[in-house]
This record gives C-alpha cells, structure tokens and sequence, in this order.
C-alpha cells in the first residue's frame, strides 16, 4: 500500500509554509502527498464545478511556486477538492485513506489562545486517526532539533516512539517537569532546603533510569537529551519555548486535546514551534 500524508489546504497565504512542509515530509517518507481542499456545501450546484477547475488550478499553482520558493523537488501528489464540513471531511479522509500524517496550517490569530477552541484545527486534533501537524513556520530545512515532554505515561511514550519512526536522525529533548510537595508552605526552613536538594538528585536518578527502561524497548534509538526543570509542567514547557524553540515540538494525546485546557489553546496560539500531537488510542 502506497505511504500517504494528507495535507488540508485552505489557499491561504498564511498555509504556504504548511505547504511546503508538507511537501518536504513526503519527499523524506518517500509518501504520496495529497492534497485537499474542502468547498462549502451550501453554495449553489451549479458554481461547484466551475468553482473546483478554479481551486484546483490555484493549489497546482501554488504547489509549483512553492516547490520552486524553497527548491524542492515534486513529490508524488494527488490535488482534490471535496464538499463539506473542513474539520469532518478532513478525518473522513484521513481514515478512507489510511494516512500517516495530517499536515495543516497554523491557528491564524495568533496570541489571542481564546479563539483557538472550535476552530478545525483544533477539531481535526481531536478526532484525527493519526499523528497531525500545525506548521507555522517556512520549511527552510529538515526538522533537526525536536522537543519531547515526557510524564513516562503510555501516551508520553507512543509520542516518542512516533518521533523517533519518523525522524530518526533528529537531536531528540526530552522535557521532564515536577514539583516538589511543600515548597510554598516550607520553603523558608533550612531543613527542607537540605532535603529538597536531596530529593532533587533522588529524582534525577530515577528518571535517568526510567529513560534507560523506555529507550531499551525501541529500535535504533539516537543519542538523546534529558531536561529536569523544577515547576508547574504548562509553565516550565512555555518558558522553555520562548528561550529555546525547537524546530519540532512532539506531544502525546488521548484524543481529549482540548482537555488540555488552557496549554493546548496557548500552544496553538503561540506559535513558538511547528507541532505535532499524537493520539494514543
């Protein structure tokens, strides 16, 4: 069976960088690339063909300017259009063909989190049948440096063995966050000072061996970083992206993104970083 990325074009000008990654990914899987667009269903029967013969030749339009922008070369592609719901025609599709990867652009408003919730974004990522990315920034190179917060929970690491599949020569992070019990209430004690450098080396140890554990379950593992930080995990992952962005940041989900909250709203609203969610089950 031929290897398919989905990429859901909206022909935006704000798209062009999902584009040309998703572009980019095809030709490194050696996968078919097809692309969709989703018309409105309401308008009249009559405009959709005329309608579709203009769509199509402005995604063609566009694949060839980009390709020619960023110097790719082209991919085996298939461009349609289907009418509908964007979110839902988006996962029927993924599911009827069976692809590996939905690629899809940014949430346009930027820094107002919000407005994030109802969007088709954040619809396809909770009923997406595989990995889905959100690309907001040009696809000037391969991903080569790709963040992973961990809690070692099974969604954390069918997160990190879908990264490691599909970018096996990346430098790969691997982002632990705790907090320590009793800090705001004993903080000032010298005998909790002492013990919480204790437990913060206790700590250490016991995740550097619960990566030993993980990394020995999978194949081909690359040489990989492991970052503790002390705090709240939404607030140590935030502060970690405004001073250090990677090229790919790598989560886990149960399909229940928007029951993130307020962190799935302000990573799709912040755009610090291309992202990719996996769904676990």
């Amino acid at each position: 069976m031929t290897r398919t990325l989905l990429f859901a074009c909206d022909l935006s000008a704000e798209n062009r960088a999902a584009f040309g990654r998703a572009i980019r990914l095809a030709l490194e899987s050696s996968a078919r690339l097809d692309v969709l667009h989703v018309l409105d269903p309401y308008l009249p029967h009559a405009a959709l063909h005329d309608l579709e013969q203009a769509v199509i030749a402005e995604m063609e339009r566009m694949l060839t300017d980009i390709r020619e922008d960023y110097a790719i070369p082209a991919p085996e592609c298939l461009i349609q259009t289907v009418a509908g719901a964007p979110y839902a025609e988006i996962i029927r599709e993924a599911h009827e063909r069976e692809v590996e990867l939905i690629v899809m652009g940014a949430h346009r408003k930027r820094g107002q989190p919000d407005l994030v919730a109802g969007t088709t974004l954040a619809r396809v990522l909770r009923g997406a049948p595989c990995p889905v990315v959100s690309v907001s920034h040009p696809p000037t190179q391969t991903w080569r440096d790709i963040l992973v917060p961990v809690d070692f929970s099974l969604t954390c690491r069918n997160a990190l063995r879908e990264t490691l599949k599909r970018f096996p020569a990346a430098q790969l992070t691997l982002l632990h966050a705790w907090e320590l019990p009793g800090e705001r209430e004993l903080g000032s004690t010298p005998n909790y000072a002492q013990w919480r450098d204790t437990r913060v080396r206790q700590l250490r140890r016991q995740l550097q061996a619960e990566v030993e554990t993980l990394m020995a379950t999978l194949d081909d593992v690359p040489e990989l970083e492991l970052e503790l930080e002390q705090g709240n995990p939404e607030t140590v992952l935030m502060n970690r992206l405004r001073r250090r962005a990677p090229d790919l940041l790598a989560l886990g989900s149960r399909g229940d993104w928007q029951a993130r909250g307020h962190l799935s709203e302000r990573l799709l609203a912040e755009t610090h970083c291309d992202v990719m969610v996996c769904r676990a089950w």
